[in-house]
């Protein structure tokens, strides 16, 4: 079995579907199944920054350019294509079309996305019906894409993503000895706005809050962030690793997600997690973390009950997480190959 693997959202992204890539990607190289053959396929050119028109022209060709004539010619060598994300690639004659579908934050919330990406999002949406089998990356996104999109369940297979921490832990010097923890893209559907609300109404009360994600200049729309917040952008996962195992709790009142990375990977490091009870969250954390309603009464009683008991929320982090692995992850993904290949 030949597999060509869409790799591009690791030269184009560094949200949770390059993590996914990454995942799956060394997933399948671990289990070394002799009959599968996996052949990346990617414009192999980093576009990470957001300075324009750099960026800009950049995806104007990967999308409109190397996806729609350059990549078919290599499609047509494999037995079957692996779409990661959107399908970014045409569906070619030939192979057979296995795609992932994150979410559907397109629909539900298309405020969140540039007019470009509206457009060449709905564009990709629609292919999904012509592909032999899709991937949701949970329950959730599967009952979604039957509501929102018609595609019947038996098109459709649930695999489960699992977290990445890094093999060593790099320190950030000059941070206090108790702090909260956010992680995440900046953007409004993470709802950093319900923090701000939350310490603001609490005072003094809450220790500082760490927030670790890109664009972070962007939360400025939002109002002028509390005293003790502490924004250190985009940081590496050997600094990720260490804020987890020290910070107090990692905060996560996201209003949509597909899967829900960050509170995995805490989980998994040995941080407890408060998080909002939205979408694929509670089928992501079960009962190892508190489940907490947007209202912030609610979520100081949360968290001081993560402070009371903390290695108790730990312990059950790491159990919940230790059921997700990339090992699994690429197990199932092959299963889905050779069902697809009618096998």
């Amino acid at each position: 079995m030949r597999v060509a693997l869409d790799t591009n959202p690791l030269y184009a992204s560094r949200a949770g579907v390059a993590r996914y890539v990454a995942g799956l990607r060394g997933g399948l190289a671990a289990a070394a199944d002799p009959g599968v053959e996996v052949r990346e396929l990617a414009w192999a050119v980093e576009n990470l920054g957001y300075a324009q028109p750099g960026r800009a022209l950049r995806t104007a060709w990967r999308e409109l350019v190397w996806a729609p004539w350059v990549a078919p010619a290599r499609m047509r060598q494999a037995d079957l294509v692996h779409h990661t994300y959107g399908p970014l690639l045409p569906l070619v004659r030939g192979p057979r079309h296995v795609a992932t579908l994150c979410d559907l934050a397109l629909l539900r919330q298309p405020g969140r996305f540039r007019r470009w990406h509206r457009r060449a999002g709905i564009r990709r949406l629609r292919r999904l019906a012509a592909a032999d089998r899709v991937i949701c990356i949970s329950r959730f996104t599967a009952d979604e894409a039957m509501a929102l999109l018609g595609l019947p369940a038996a098109k459709l297979e649930v695999v489960h993503l699992a977290a990445t921490l890094a093999d060593r832990e790099e320190a950030v010097l000059g941070l206090p000895d108790e702090f909260c923890l956010f992680v995440g893209s900046l953007e409004p559907g993470k709802n950093l706005a319900f923090l701000r609300t939350l310490w603001l109404s609490a005072g003094p009360a809450l220790p500082p809050l760490v927030i670790v994600g890109a664009r972070w200049p962007g939360v400025a729309r939002e109002g002028a962030p509390p005293p003790g917040w502490i924004y250190l952008g985009h940081r590496s996962d050997a600094v990720l690793r260490w804020l987890y195992g020290r910070a107090t709790a990692l905060l996560f009142p996201s209003l949509y997600e597909g899967f829900g990375l960050p509170p995995l990977e805490a989980m998994a490091a040995g941080c407890p997690v408060i998080c909002s009870p939205r979408a694929s969250l509670p089928e992501v954390v079960g009962d190892a973390a508190p489940l907490v309603e947007l209202e912030t009464g609610p979520w100081r009683a949360a968290l001081d009950a993560v402070r009371r008991d903390a290695a108790g929320w730990r312990q059950r982090g790491r159990e919940r997480a230790a059921l997700f692995s990339w090992e699994r992850c690429a197990r199932e993904t092959v299963a889905v190959y050779r069902t697809a290949l009618g096998g």
